[in-house]
């Protein structure tokens, strides 16, 4: 039996190469304004949504568990929706969207990943993901007054060390279907 994340695995590459992406704009202008803040954050949000949704629909397709995709994604695409509902929206108030998306989104990759683990011994990419963003969105509701630039940064940090978690687990869930022999076959150890 096969896991909706081992068929998606190209799925989670491109949502990590997107969000390093993301990373990398964020940490080369990080004077940037709030205004672009928001629509980076809002096409960031939308596009991961997608893909999760497009994961679930895949994962329905084969049987398999889709819930927690779905959560996320919709979770991604509400985040999004707001975000360009109100462009104008203030410091503060994304400050505690963006804090709200990496806690539910971190809780969803923290248990997508335990349900993994009973396929993939010794896989802690996606739970390293998973506190990631749950770590990222406690400081960001700890300390909401400190800022779009230092927001900037820390979305830009955040974003690189989630996206390299994404592609090193996809390209490694990649590597493992490569090598799926069948039914029978449904633990692999990673060194």
């Amino acid at each position: 039996m096969t896991i909706a994340f081992v068929n998606n695995w190209w799925s989670l590459v491109i949502r990590g190469l997107v969000a390093i992406l993301l990373g990398i704009i964020t940490l080369a202008w990080p004077g940037i304004t709030l205004g672009a803040l928001v629509l980076l954050f809002g096409a960031y949000t939308l596009i991961d949504g997608i893909f999760s949704i497009a994961g679930a629909w895949h994962a329905s397709r084969l049987h398999e568990r889709w819930g927690a995709l779905v959560f996320e994604g919709i979770a991604g695409i509400i985040a999004a929706a707001v975000t360009f509902a109100w462009p104008a929206i203030t410091g503060l108030a994304l400050v505690f969207i963006v804090s709200a998306w990496a806690i539910v989104t971190g809780i969803f990759e923290i248990a997508a990943a335990v349900r993994l683990r009973r396929y993939i011994k010794g896989e802690w990419l996606l739970v390293l993901g998973g506190v990631a963003s749950v770590i990222f969105g406690i400081l960001l509701a700890v300390s909401p007054l400190l800022g779009a630039l230092v927001l900037a940064i820390w979305l830009g940090v955040y974003a690189l060390i989630f996206g390299s978690m994404l592609v090193g687990l996809g390209l490694r869930l990649r590597t493992w279907s490569q090598g799926f022999a069948g039914p029978s076959a449904t633990t692999v150890e990673f060194p």
